[in-house]
């Protein structure tokens, strides 16, 4: 079961313009303009001092002589709430902070552009304070006057945290419909609700989804592990699981080399035989340790098989012809594609496939993807490989051919 990181969606006050100076700058204008009274004005200086020195608790005490003075104007009001909005945010009292919020934004002072922004740092104080449901109210209203992505990634994380899983898979899947592409961290947070809600199908949807538009080991490891334990997929497909491990270098271990070199030598494919153990040896993985006799022994197996498939080429598909064994002749064409001979391999392939008598063709219109694509044939494999139906796990792993060719594994 995978586990995806969350985005962590941080609330930063400085940007908003709530720092310990910020909230009194124009004090003196206002207070020259409206007669500040002293015993108004000389608090909120010294509350203003100490929040410069990092005492905002101190600041928030030092405001309550100024909450004692009576028949304040609403200037006055307003600026106490102000340097108390600040002082409140920096000390960590985020009761206190919203309250303050919430008096300015109703104040009526604010210009558009601050009340929207006081309206956000509202709504970033109650997701400090985990008060979920105040803060996607407040997110409602902002979102009423015109969509913001910000909020609505706020809204989408409130959801999750809150326990609300259907309220954040439907903003997601909306955002889907509404042909955005999801960031992998909202993509990984689906991927979370799904296995939280045991759907999964919706799993495999969005792990797809990650394979292929944020190709990283830990998804296609997931995405094939996944469509192996499908019910009704067949096990002779195995070798294009791992032939598909292979080019997302998800193989590692000497016996999964060795099984996959295995595997396309039975089925007619010992040039590709080669590659994979010329890969292992590379890697480190084969040719080492106690087995490495072993090794050896397969990759002389599949030279002198390639060697032999070499010289008896002709008389080979001379009788695949004869008997019309066009299963054959799709598996001598892969075989000669991967051996370098790549027009005559395609062409006995798409002529095998169309006439047809197949045992799975499905299979055959599998492999000519994956050959078109060895060849260098990217715009023909990728449209081969659509038109590749089946139920028993056909389908699946030629959308995930496609998504490999399109966004291959670094």
């Amino acid at each position: 079961m995978s586990k995806f990181r969350i985005a962590h969606l941080g609330f930063v006050m400085a940007a908003l313009g709530f720092t310990a100076a910020t909230p009194l700058v124009g004090l003196s204008s206002a207070y020259a303009a409206e007669a500040l009274r002293p015993e108004v004005g000389k608090p909120l200086q010294e509350a203003q001092a100490l929040m410069k020195q990092g005492k905002s608790k101190d600041a928030l005490a030092k405001l309550r002589d100024a909450d004692k003075v009576s028949n304040k104007t609403p200037n006055e009001a307003y600026l106490i709430e102000r340097v108390r909005a600040a002082a409140a945010s920096s000390a960590g009292d985020y009761d206190t902070a919203a309250k303050s919020f919430e008096a300015l934004i109703a104040s009526g002072k604010l210009s558009a552009a601050e009340r929207a922004n006081f309206s956000e740092g509202l709504i970033g104080i109650y997701m400090r304070a985990k008060e979920f449901g105040k803060a996607n109210e407040a997110i409602n209203r902002q979102l009423k006057n015109g969509d913001d992505p910000k909020l609505r990634a706020y809204l989408i994380q409130n959801y999750y945290q809150s326990g609300n899983l259907t309220g954040a898979e439907n903003e997601l899947n909306n955002m889907q419909k509404g042909g955005r592409t999801l960031s992998e961290d909202n993509l990984g947070m689906l991927a979370n609700i799904y296995l939280k809600k045991n759907d999964k199908v919706g799993y495999v949807n969005t792990i797809e989804k990650l394979a292929a538009s944020y190709p990283k080991a830990s998804y296609w490891t997931d995405l094939l592990n996944r469509v192996v334990g499908k019910p009704g997929f067949s096990s002779r497909l195995n070798v294009d699981v791992l032939r598909l491990k292979l080019a997302n270098n998800l193989i590692k271990k000497p016996s999964d080399y060795l099984e996959l070199a295995q595997l396309v030598i039975q089925a007619k494919a010992p040039a590709e035989a080669l590659k994979i153990i010329d890969k292992g040896y590379k890697a480190g993985s084969l040719g080492v340790g106690a087995e490495a006799a072993r090794h050896q022994r397969l990759k002389d197996l599949a030279e002198k098989t390639l060697a032999e498939d070499n010289k008896n080429l002709a008389v080979n598909e001379a009788a695949l012809l004869k008997a019309a064994d066009n299963d054959g002749l799709v598996a001598m064409g892969y075989g000669l594609v991967q051996a370098g001979q790549s027009d005559k391999g395609l062409k006995m392939m798409e002529a095998a496939i169309k006439a047809g008598n197949l045992r799975n063709p499905e299979d055959a219109k599998l492999h000519l993807g994956q050959a078109y694509a060895v060849a260098g044939k990217k715009a023909q494999a990728i449209s081969t490989l659509k038109g590749v139906g089946g139920k028993d796990g056909t389908a699946e792993l030629a959308r995930y051919w496609i998504m490999a060719i399109n966004h291959p594994m670094g």
